[in-house]
């Protein structure tokens, strides 16, 4: 996930997906006296390092707090304009980047819950409260003295003599206020906040949708026989949820624990096959949680808007920020990848026809490619989960991050938490000074949103010459513990946290002058990169040993079952690519649109299918209408960002695998070239110096199997 940045604050658009970044710290100027219980949320909590007091804040206190707060923010913003000193730096530049802490703090709050431990009651909220922040949004982007003071600023920055983050801040507004529509005339800008107000609903509605949608389906099995092939924790955490829905026998949902192992170890073909259709299903079936219609709408107006801006289609809007620099920049990634993927993927789907002795339906790869993998590997998915019990995994884990960057984690007791089944930790530097503060929330429940994502609610900046810890949350949708057995994780989750640490990693050891430079805040692009290069360290031999130990006795991971995995790294290669790339097509597909979309959307769908030759037995990743990373707000023409920093990853990887995967002046170098800069200098330069050189695709096409 990523947040949603404006200008001189960030309002936290929570999505489906893996990292967002928000709030700073700071101290607004809130009266004390005669301060309304709603304030609370305006003010630094009183928790250590400001964590929010989670269950002190009461729902009806959002909407006067964020009223307040926008008031309060415009009240600063009217001081900048008033000024009657000429634009300085100081008087303009930083102004504007202090500005709107008190609507930082509560939208923090308010979207975090929202995504993280939601109700009817917070939903139905913040379709209120999202509009009221797009117009507030508008008025500050289009604020057309404000952007005269900048424009000032920005002409004459090179006789200014800033440094390397002062300018790129500077030419970071001054951009914004370009891509804000600052520089429109009175009719446009009216147009333009149109849109944005109604893609702050209509997005927030895409996701809530998807989510009812996935609450409310179950496939109930009343026989047991239809339960043949599924390993016997999938089965009682069935039990457990066809008790808790009120139902005998066993339930299976939408919830990525719950339908995976049932598409790849379930036999009863006829289950494969309607969870399966129920899941590609979700948005698409014509009632009240529809999204097709919301989806084309979504993409029309985000083609509108571009064009009002002077782009010809919203990718190119977004990608003039990233290092693609244009959709032209993303494809000349993708398309030659595409070859060498859909070639693999088409291998594996022959040899899967001739294993089932018949044609092959959607619903039969992952358990026919299953049946390969123990046939010709000799894996038992089960087997493999028995030595990556969850807290032995996070333990690994956080000694791999210590490992590499001399840091400790201490776990906190003490700290307010959102949920029960929240951990905390603080992480100390190697001179015993915090870092930040970091929770991991593992399991689902009907209150939290899909998929994996990092957050960081309290940003790290430098203020009066003190370093602010950030305070950041990692959530997850890992498989939960049943009964006696702890929570065991697939290897898929195993990455899955190492992922969602490394985007931790990379808000902890941000140490920038700048909230809105802090850790993650880097183009879509690059903010994978920290994250996907933690899931490399996964299976190496040498640190399995540390950390896949048995959950019974203790005992580490066998060799045997060792090389059995690192033989796996590239089973499977082509359809995991390939389905992951035909999502960023689509994604492209919508967003390169030139003229406004009218007909079926689910037909625009087929046509990229077809012209990519994509076998439908492979699939999209996600279907237009679900597909929340796009929908929903910060993938927008990103999704191929997954990919790009999959080549950037591996790239950087094979510094550790040259000089030694745990090489502490490597790791060093990394931590100070690229972590702790966070987006105070442009990404390609970042990485040009940690590497010496431009990317290069190879070390990625090898760790695939595609390097012929």
């Amino acid at each position: 996930m990523k947040v949603r940045k404006v200008l001189g604050f960030s309002v936290l658009m929570l999505l489906n997906g893996c990292v967002t970044t928000g709030v700073t710290a700071d101290s607004p100027k809130v009266a004390e006296k005669n301060m309304n219980d709603f304030e609370m949320l305006l003010k630094p909590s009183p928790a250590p390092f400001m964590i929010p007091e989670w269950d002190k804040y009461q729902l009806s206190w959002y909407k006067p707090a964020f009223t307040l707060a926008m008031k309060h923010h415009e009240e600063e913003i009217a001081a900048i304009t008033s000024n009657k000193e000429e634009p300085t730096f100081l008087n303009t530049v930083v102004a504007l980047e202090n500005s709107g802490r008190e609507l930082e703090r509560v939208a923090s709050i308010f979207y975090n819950l929202l995504s993280m431990n939601t109700n009817d009651d917070l939903q139905k909220l913040a379709q209120e409260i999202s509009p009221m922040l797009s117009a507030h949004e508008d008025e500050i982007s289009m604020n057309e003295a404000l952007f005269k003071r900048l424009e000032k600023l920005y002409k004459e920055k090179d006789a200014l003599k800033l440094d390397a983050a002062d300018d790129k801040l500077l030419s970071d507004y001054y951009d914004g206020f370009i891509r804000g529509g600052a520089a429109l005339g009175a009719a446009e800008k009216a147009r333009l906040k149109e849109i944005n107000g109604r893609l702050s609903s209509a997005t927030l509605t895409f996701g809530d949708n998807v989510l009812a949608e996935e609450n409310k389906y179950y496939y109930l099995v009343k026989d047991e026989k239809e339960l043949s092939g599924l390993p016997q924790f999938v089965i009682d955490q069935a039990a457990e949820a066809a008790k808790a829905k009120g139902e005998s026998g066993w339930a299976f949902t939408l919830k990525y624990p719950s339908i995976q192992p049932v598409l790849r170890f379930a036999d009863s073909a006829k289950m494969r096959e309607a969870l399966y259709k129920a899941y590609i299903n979700k948005g698409n079936n014509n009632n009240e949680l529809d999204n097709k219609a919301l989806a084309v709408e979504i993409a029309n107006l985000r083609l509108e808007r571009a064009k009002l801006l002077g782009y010809p289609h919203h990718a190119d809007y977004v990608l003039a920020k990233n290092m693609a620099k244009n959709a032209a920049g993303v494809y000349s990634l993708m398309d030659p990848i595409w070859e060498k993927s859909l070639a693999a993927a088409q291998a594996d789907l022959a040899k899967i026809t001739e294993m089932k002795g018949s044609k092959a339906e959607p619903w039969d790869w992952s358990y026919y490619m299953e049946k390969r993998r123990q046939s010709e590997l000799g894996l038992n998915d089960e087997e493999v989960r028995s030595y990556f019990a969850l807290e032995e995994v996070r333990k690994g884990a956080l000694t791999l991050a210590e490992r590499l960057y001399g840091i400790t984690f201490e776990r906190r007791h003490d700290l307010p938490i959102y949920h029960p089944d929240v951990v905390i930790y603080e992480i100390k530097d190697s001179d015993g000074s915090t870092l930040g503060i970091l929770s991991m929330d593992s399991f689902p429940r009907e209150s939290k949103r899909g998929g994996a994502w990092m957050n960081d609610v309290v940003a790290e900046e430098i203020v009066n010459g003190q370093r602010v810890p950030p305070v950041i949350v990692n959530v997850h949708n890992f498989t939960p513990p049943s009964g006696d057995i702890p929570a065991l994780l697939s290897l898929d989750e195993v990455e899955t946290l190492f992922h969602e640490l490394g985007h931790g990693i990379h808000a902890i050891l941000s140490n920038t002058k700048y909230r809105s430079q802090a850790g993650t805040n880097v183009p879509r692009d690059f903010v994978e990169m920290p994250s996907q290069l933690m899931e490399n360290w996964v299976l190496e031999p040498e640190f399995l040993k540390v950390y896949a130990k048995h959950y019974k006795d203790g005992s580490p991971m066998p060799a045997e079952l060792i090389e059995k995995l690192q033989a796996a790294r590239v089973f499977n290669q082509g359809f995991i690519t390939t389905e992951l790339m035909a999502a960023a097509y689509l994604d492209m597909a919508w967003h390169t649109i030139t003229e406004p979309f009218s007909g079926d959307p689910m037909a625009f769908e087929a046509k990229m299918v077809e012209e990519k030759k994509l076998p439908l037995e492979v699939g999209i990743r996600y279907r237009t209408p679900y597909f929340r990373h796009v929908f929903a707000g910060g993938y927008s023409a990103g999704y191929y960002s997954y990919l790009w920093t999959q080549v950037l990853d591996a790239d950087v990887y094979s510094v550790f695998q040259k000089e030694g995967i745990f090489n502490r002046e490597v790791a060093s170098r990394l931590r100070h070239e690229i972590l702790e800069k966070g987006g105070s200098r442009p990404a390609d330069e970042l990485y040009e110096n940690f590497m010496g050189r431009k990317a290069d695709v190879q070390a990625f096409l090898k760790r695939k199997g595609m390097d012929d």
